[in-house]
C-alpha cells in the first residue's frame, strides 16, 4: 500500500514547485516509507510514497507506458493481475516491471474507463494523460483505499490523506459544521464529504476525469439489487458450496505479495472464517495477531485463544488497557483526520504497530462479513420493527427486541422506557431511512453539545433529503434487509468501518489490510441469495455459520455475536488521560475553538466522573467533543505541528517545458 498526491494547474503555467510536491509527498512517508517518485510537467505534479509489497525491486513509481504518454502513481492492490496481464500480452502490450500497477496502466490504455470494471481490488488511482492533457482519478468500489481533492484558484490538489493537501498554503483549513453535524448525528460524514469547508472525498465506487475545461465525477459501480425474480432459489447446501468457493479464490487472491501475510483473528466468526481457510489451504504456518482487553465486557480472549489453538498458529495478542487506548487518541486522529464517537479505532491502531514491529506488512482481516451477511443487530432490529409495525399495539411483537438486547433490558426500572424507545416511529416503516433512523436520532442527542454558532450553521431534514435522493430508484421496492445493508454499506462502512477503522490506522504504520469477504463477487453474489437466508429467525448470518459448520468449532459457530468496541469513559477520563481531557475541554480551550457549549461540557465531565453507571450516549458525547477538540487543533490551529522533512525523490521525471 502507498501514499499518493499531485497539483493539476487548470492553466499550465509550469510553476509547480517540486519542493512543495516533495512535502505533500513526505508527510505520507508513513503510508509509503521504502521509497518515492514525482512526476513533473507544465500541467501537473504527481507524487508517490512506496510501501513495496509486489516487484520489491523494479516496482518504483510513477511508471510509465511504452511511449512514455501516460503515467500512473497507485494506492492499492489489484489482486488479479496476473490474469489481466495475460490478456495484455495477447494485445501486444510490453512491460518493463512485474508490478500490478503497470497492468492498470496498459489496462487504462486498453479499455479507457471501463477497465475498471475488469479490476478486483482495493485502490486509489491517478492517471496522466499527457497527449490528451487529461487526469483520471480512480477509487474502489467499496471504498477501501481513500481519495481526497480540493479545488483551489485554478488548480485542484489530491491525495490519498488531507493532510498533503494541507500543506499548500493556497488551501484554507476550516471545519465544514454541516459535516461536523452529520458526525454528530450519522455517526460519519456523509458520502463525498469531509470534516473539513471545500475539501471533498471521491466516492466509492466513482471516477473524476479532469482536463483544462472538463471536471466530471461519474459512478462506474454500487451496491447490487436484483428483484425477485433474479433471485437465487438455491437450497441451502449449494449457497454455502458457492460461498465457500468464492471466499476460498478471494482468499487465495489476496494472499498474493513478495512478503509475508498475516491474519487478524479475534475469536469472531468473520475472521476465524478467513485465518481457518489460510491455514487450512494455503498456509499451515500463519502468523496471527488479537486484540485483548482488560475489561471482560469488551475481551474476546477465551474465544481466540480457542481458534490458536484450534489452528496452531503462532500467534501474538496486543493488550490494549484502557490507559494505552486514552493516551493514544490524538495519534489515531492525526491519521483518521475527523472525529470520533467511539475509541474503537485505538487498539487497531495500537495493533498495527505490533504488526509492523513483527516485519509484517501486510494482514487479512475479517471486516465487510457483517454487512454482506447480515450480522449487525440493526439488521436484526430492522426486522422485528417492522414486523411489529404491522401490529403497532401487540405486546408480544414487541417482546422480541429483548432478545436482541438482553443486556439493555436487564433493569425492570428501565424496561417499559426501553420498550417505548424501540416502539419510537413504528408507523414510518415505510419510510426508506426507517431501519437506521431510530440509531440516527438516539445519537443526534449529542448535537445539544454544540455552540451557538455551530448551532446556528447546522440543518438536518435538508440532509435526510438529499441522502434519499440519492438511493436507488428502485429503493423502495426492496425488503428491510437489502435496504439497511444499502444504508449501512454506503454511510457507515466506507465513511468509518473501513477508513478510520481500517486504512487510516492500519497505514499509521505501514500496514495493508486485505478483506476477502468485500471482494465484488461475493457481493454481488449475496446480493442474489434471498434475505431469508441471512437472518433466519433472528439468527445473523445464518447462511456464513452454515458455511463455516464443520470447518470451525461450534463453540465459533454458535456463539452469539460480539460486537467489537473499546472502552470510552474509563480510556478517557483515567488517571492518566483524565489532564489531557480535562485541557482539551477546558473553558479556555473551547471558548478558543468555538465549537461547544463549556457549561454543558462541563456538566458532562462532571456526570461521567461521579457516576459509576455511564450511559452510551454519554460515552459518544465524551469522545465526539474530545475529538472535535483535538482535530481543531492539529488541523486548524497548529498545522503542521512538525516541521516536514525534504527527503530526495529515488526517482524524479521533470518534463517541465522550461527544464528542456
Amino acid at each position: 500500500m502507498c501514499g499518493i498526491t499531485g497539483i493539476f494547474h487548470f492553466d499550465g503555467d509550469g510553476n509547480i514547485s517540486l519542493e512543495l510536491l516533495q512535502k505533500m509527498t513526505n508527510i505520507l512517508n508513513h503510508r509509503g516509507p521504502d521509497e518515492s517518485g514525482i512526476y513533473l510537467d507544465d500541467l501537473i505534479g504527481m507524487g508517490h510514497a512506496r510501501l513495496s509489497i509486489v516487484d520489491l525491486a523494479g516496482g518504483t513509481q510513477p511508471i510509465h507506458n511504452e511511449d512514455e504518454t501516460l503515467w500512473i502513481i497507485y494506492n492499492g492492490e489489484v489482486f488479479n493481475y496476473p490474469e489481466l496481464k495475460e490478456y495484455l500480452l495477447e494485445k501486444g502490450h510490453k512491460f518493463y516491471t512485474t508490478t500490478d500497477t503497470e497492468v492498470i496502466l496498459h489496462l487504462f490504455e486498453e479499455q479507457g474507463f471501463s477497465c475498471l470494471e475488469q479490476l478486483n481490488g482495493q485502490f486509489a488511482i491517478a492517471i496522466w494523460d499527457s497527449a490528451k492533457q487529461e487526469l483520471f482519478l480512480a477509487r474502489d468500489r467499496v471504498g477501501i483505499r481513500p481519495l481526497f481533492y480540493a479545488k483551489n484558484n485554478g488548480s485542484l490538489l489530491f491525495a490519498s490523506e488531507i493532510k498533503s493537501i494541507f500543506i499548500s498554503d493556497k488551501v484554507k483549513r476550516q471545519l465544514n459544521y454541516e459535516a461536523l453535524n452529520h458526525i454528530f448525528h450519522f455517526w460519519t460524514t456523509l458520502p463525498g464529504e469531509t470534516v473539513f469547508q471545500d475539501v471533498y472525498e471521491l466516492p466509492p465506487g466513482h471516477y473524476l476525469k479532469i482536463s483544462r475545461n472538463h471536471f466530471a465525477i461519474t459512478q462506474y459501480w454500487d451496491i447490487p439489487f436484483y428483484p425477485t425474480e433474479e433471485k437465487l432459489d438455491w437450497p441451502a447446501e449449494r449457497i454455502c458450496e458457492q460461498i465457500h468457493e468464492l471466499l476460498t479464490d478471494a482468499i487465495r487472491m489476496r494472499l498474493r505479495a513478495d512478503v509475508p501475510v498475516g491474519c487478524y483473528l479475534s475469536g469472531g466468526l468473520d475472521s476465524s472464517g478467513v485465518t481457518t481457510l489460510v491455514v487450512n489451504k494455503f498456509n499451515s504456518n500463519a502468523r496471527t495477531f488479537g486484540i485483548r482487553f482488560e475489561e471482560d465486557g469488551f475481551d474476546e480472549g477465551e474465544h481466540q485463544k480457542l481458534m490458536v489453538s484450534f489452528l496452531k498458529t503462532s500467534h501474538t495478542e496486543l493488550l490494549a488497557t484502557n490507559e494505552r487506548i486514552g493516551s493514544s487518541l490524538a495519534d489515531v486522529l492525526w491519521h483518521c483526520e475527523k472525529p470520533l464517537l467511539r475509541t474503537a479505532p485505538i487498539p487497531l491502531f495500537l495493533l498495527s504497530e505490533i504488526v509492523n514491529k513483527n516485519n509484517f506488512k501486510v494482514v487479512l482481516t475479517g471486516e465487510g462479513a457483517d454487512e454482506v451477511f447480515g450480522g449487525y443487530n440493526i439488521f436484526r432490529e430492522a426486522k422485528v420493527r417492522n414486523f411489529w409495525a404491522k401490529q403497532p399495539d401487540s405486546k408480544s411483537r414487541g417482546l422480541l427486541v429483548r432478545r436482541l438486547y438482553p443486556y439493555i433490558f436487564k433493569n425492570p426500572r428501565l424496561r417499559a422506557m426501553q420498550q417505548n424507545f424501540f416502539a419510537t416511529g413504528l408507523d414510518q416503516a415505510d419510510d426508506s431511512l426507517f431501519s437506521h433512523d431510530l440509531r440516527w436520532q438516539n445519537t443526534s442527542k449529542i448535537r445539544i453539545f454544540f455552540s451557538n454558532e455551530v448551532q446556528s450553521a447546522i440543518t438536518i431534514q435538508a440532509d435526510y433529503e438529499k441522502m434519499k435522493q440519492s438511493l436507488p430508484a428502485t429503493f423502495s421496492s426492496w425488503d428491510y434487509l437489502e435496504k439497511a445493508q444499502y444504508l449501512e454499506m454506503t454511510i457507515f462502512l466506507s465513511n468509518y468501518l473501513l477508513s478510520s477503522q481500517g486504512d487510516r490506522v492500519a497505514m499509521a504504520h505501514s500496514l495493508e489490510i486485505r478483506l476477502p469477504y468485500l471482494d465484488y463477487r461475493l457481493i454481488d453474489f449475496m446480493a442474489r441469495i434471498p434475505s431469508q437466508w441471512k437472518i433466519r429467525g433472528l439468527k445473523e448470518k445464518y447462511i456464513l455459520k452454515k458455511t463455516f459448520k464443520g470447518i470451525l468449532p461450534e463453540q465459533i459457530t454458535n456463539r452469539q455475536k460480539h460486537p467489537y468496541r473499546a472502552p470510552i469513559g474509563k480510556s478517557l477520563l483515567n488517571n492518566k488521560s483524565i489532564h489531557v481531557t480535562q485541557d482539551m475541554l477546558s473553558n479556555q480551550s473551547l471558548k478558543k475553538s468555538g465549537l461547544f457549549d463549556a457549561a454543558k461540557v462541563n456538566k458532562l465531565i462532571q456526570k461521567l466522573k461521579t457516576h459509576d453507571s455511564q450511559s452510551e450516549i454519554d460515552n459518544m458525547a465524551l469522545v465526539g467533543i474530545l475529538s472535535t477538540q483535538i482535530v481543531h487543533e492539529q488541523f486548524i490551529e497548529n498545522f503542521p505541528s512538525k516541521p516536514i522533512a525534504l527527503i530526495t525523490p529515488n526517482l524524479v521525471i521533470d518534463r517541465r517545458l522550461k527544464n528542456v
